[in-house]
This record gives structure tokens, sequence and C-alpha cells, in this order.
């Protein structure tokens, strides 16, 4: 999985990002972004396409963004790819967005656990071709 998240997501400083890809080994990627707003349909295609069954976004609460609108951006850019990855037979769920929580904050690590139960049942992405295949 390819996990794009916004900086302020709580417990998401740089020793705590190394931590979540220690314990969790090559089953995901992590890019920290300064603001998820910046994170564009490209970048998700990408990684579907190159290494991950699964592209997803974190994004601050609503409202808190330290660039006004990053999260209104990165909905929209979110419900396009959603768009583009269902025109071309992959299941819309392979790609995600997840907006913090002001009332009930969870920490990177917890979001990325839910996240990884949530795509479990989805199994390896037929974008990635058979194991072993170019």
């Amino acid at each position: 999985m390819a996990l794009f998240y916004c900086q302020n997501v709580p417990e998401s400083r740089e020793a705590d990002r190394q931590a979540l890809e220690e314990a969790c080994g090559e089953t995901m990627a992590l890019f920290p972004m300064p603001c998820s707003g910046r994170v564009e349909p490209v970048h998700l295609l990408r990684a579907l396409e190159e290494f991950a069954d699964a592209a997803y976004v974190i994004t601050c609460p609503q409202g808190a963004c330290r660039n006004f609108e990053g999260n209104s951006r990165a909905m929209k850019r979110m419900e396009r790819t959603k768009s583009i990855i269902e025109s071309i037979g992959l299941e819309r769920e392979r790609v995600g967005l997840i907006v913090c929580s002001k009332e009930n904050p969870k920490s990177l690590a917890a979001l990325a656990q839910e996240i990884l139960e949530d795509i479990s049942s989805l199994g390896p992405s037929p974008a990635l071709g058979p194991v072993g295949g170019n």
C-alpha cells in the first residue's frame, strides 16, 4: 500500500514514520506531504501501476488545514482518481481518503492499521500483473 499523509496528522514525525515502516515492512510505503492538497491523481495512479495494491491519503482535520483548502483539494482529486481507476476496471476501494478527526484524533499508525484492515479483502492488484512476471 502507498500511504500519502499530511504532516499535521498526529504522531507523524520522522521517528514515527520510521517505526511504522519498520513494523509494516514491505506492506506499506509512506509518503509524508507538507499538505495533502499536493497529492495529484498521477501520484496515486503511479503507485498503483508500479508497486501498490492500494493508495490512500490521510488529511488533517476539516477546517484545520494550514493551507486553508488542502484537504478539500485532496477530496476532489480523490474522487477524480476513483473515477479513473473504475473506468479501467479496478475497484474504487483501491484508493481512498481518510480525514482526521479533531474530536477523536488517531495516530498515523492507528489510521494505517485501519486502512490495511479495510483493504485486506481486495487482494493483490491485477494492475501489477502476476507475481514475478514482467
